[in-house]
């Protein structure tokens, strides 16, 4: 049954079902594989039916093969060219922001400072006996 599929091959296929998982392509008459929701495109998927159809056809790259468990592993995703990042508009990526913390300014921000300041305001108030509750 999966015999004659192997990791790498890029074949056409056919979405037979979809799951919030994933989405079912038949490569064959009597095989199909699964192509999970992290492989359908490049980017966050919410709903798999936003972007598939039953009955659409689609190139997928086959990732692994079970042969014991009769399973195979496909992608969308890898048989596309991703898309080119956006300069502007793009959130910085954690590394970017990790490095952007690193390099940041030794003095305390401004927008603490009010709060620095407050904080010194409260233990001085806590400390006067006409606004101590007894």
């Amino acid at each position: 049954m999966t015999a004659k599929y192997e990791a790498g091959q890029v074949l056409t296929g056919k979405v037979t079902g979809i799951q919030p998982y994933g989405a079912f392509v038949a490569l064959d008459e009597s095989t199909q594989g699964l192509v999970h929701i992290s492989e359908i495109t490049h980017g966050f998927v919410k709903d798999i039916n936003d972007i598939l159809n039953v009955g659409d056809e689609v190139n997928v790259k086959v990732l692994s093969v079970d042969e014991g468990a009769g399973k195979i592993a496909l992608s969308i995703r890898a048989t596309e060219e991703p898309p080119a990042e956006k300069a502007e508009g793009r959130k910085p990526r954690k590394k970017a922001a990790q490095q952007m913390v690193k390099s940041a300014p030794t003095e305390t921000p401004q927008g603490f400072n009010t709060l620095k300041d407050k904080l010194e305001e409260w233990i001085e108030q806590s400390k006067r006996e006409d606004l101590i509750k007894k």
